[in-house]
């Protein structure tokens, strides 16, 4: 699909607000689950604590949350003139796959934005890193330019630390560009839901940083079922959208997997799926359109594209099928987990067929994740952000939470 495609075009200028300085949340609250919580319910809105979440889901219901670890993103090196120069790891190159780049031993490549980069005009970045006992020679290599970024490739003298353990001895955990502070010793645990667990984020899911053990009892005791996919929050989730309509926009893809019992549960419990956060909703979202296409037997890897969702089908199936189809096909070819990429977009006349309500914070003005919200609640967005406001809620990352139950 292209602009000229679109029968009706979307304005982003139809999705802005006025969000005061002081509703941005700069720090979590103590406790997580004492955020407040407000219940957009088919247009009726009240509001509540967060740790009551499991009294406004019904008995089993299927929450589904998304276990991202953020990684310790930014690299400080400094040239013998003494220049500062900040790489930020986006995604791997080589090796490609997250895991395997973060347990690489003595070298990776990782597509990076590098800050003053006119100060590193030539030659190899290094630092020497302390590990214990020992040292290490850690350097950095320019590669080539790569769309607006860079590929650096990171190297290192020792072969039995991983770059994982290099990230957590000199890196940085990237706490969110709107938040106009320097990231602290706190954020390291506040900036990390509770179940994370797969490495790979630059930013947290935050919708699931209210969660706590005691509401996952009281989860437990509603009979409400928890299952985690991987969707790895890119920088790009931060970008708003620049261009006079969506449609002129270039939607960031993301990777993610859903393992095959979690795609069984889904399928299951289809009509009472709740999605933790934005980025558990585009990767639901997102199997249906991998599982209406046939499946090559040889396939390891899937994509669904930004536009893909609003194109005519060649043949139209139910929910049900497209899931079945990918469980089969992972059944048949011996896989436990589909592994894909999505780079869908989210914006009012889009049909949900997965999601039926959704935990999420309160987002920025024109930017993706406040569409995909306007598309959830049939374009009742500016009510709910008014209300908020208006009731001192707190706004981004760090702030308070909403539960929307789709219409």
């Amino acid at each position: 699909m292209t602009p000229s495609d679109t029968k009706h075009l979307t304005y982003i200028e139809n999705f802005s607000y006025n969000l005061p300085d002081e509703h941005i949340a700069k720090y979590p609250l103590d406790q997580r689950d004492k955020s407040k919580l407000l219940i957009w319910d088919k247009g009726k809105i009240t509001e509540n604590q967060f740790s009551n979440i499991s009294n406004f889901l019904s008995e089993n219901s299927l929450l589904v949350c998304n276990n991202t670890r953020v990684i310790h993103a930014r690299i400080v090196f400094y040239k013998t003139t003494g220049a500062r120069i900040e790489l930020f790891c986006l995604e791997p190159i080589e090796p490609s796959d997250y895991a395997l780049s973060l347990s690489a031993k003595g070298g990776c490549e990782w597509k990076c934005m590098v800050g003053n980069l006119k100060k590193w005009k030539q030659g190899a970045l290094v630092q020497t890193i302390n590990f214990s006992d020992k040292e290490i020679k850690f350097s950095a290599e320019l590669i080539e330019i790569v769309e607006n970024t860079h590929r650096i490739k990171f190297s290192w003298n020792d072969k039995s630390i991983s770059f994982s353990e290099i990230l957590m001895q000199i890196g940085e955990l990237p706490i969110p560009p709107y938040l106009h502070r320097k990231t602290e010793e706190k954020d390291k645990q506040t900036y990390q839901t509770v179940y994370s667990k797969i490495e790979g984020s630059v930013a947290a899911p935050t919708a699931g940083l209210h969660f706590t053990p005691e509401v996952f009892q009281q989860l437990k005791a509603k009979n409400i079922r928890v299952e985690e996919l991987t969707l790895h929050v890119g920088a790009g989730t931060f970008q708003p959208v620049k261009s006079e309509t969506v449609e002129q926009h270039t939607m960031h893809s993301e990777t993610f997997v859903v393992h095959i019992d979690s795609l069984k549960a889904i399928l299951k419990n289809l009509g009472n799926i709740v999605a933790v956060g934005t980025t558990s909703v585009r990767t639901l979202e997102s199997l249906y359109y991998i599982g209406r296409k046939p499946l090559q037997e040889n396939q390891v890897f899937f994509k669904v594209n930004q536009w893909e969702p609003y194109e005519e089908a060649e043949t139209e199936i139910s929910v049900a099928q497209s899931l079945q189809n990918i469980i089969d096909f992972l059944e048949k070819t011996n896989q436990t987990e589909l592994h894909g990429e999505t780079q869908i977009l989210i914006k009012p006349g889009f049909q949900f067929r997965l999601v039926n309500r959704m935990i999420t914070n309160f987002h920025q003005p024109q930017s993706t994740l406040l569409l995909l919200v306007s598309a959830f609640v049939d374009g009742k967005w500016k009510e709910i952000y008014d209300y908020a406001l208006a009731n001192n809620f707190r706004f981004l990352s760090y702030g308070d939470s909403s539960l929307l139950v789709k219409a």
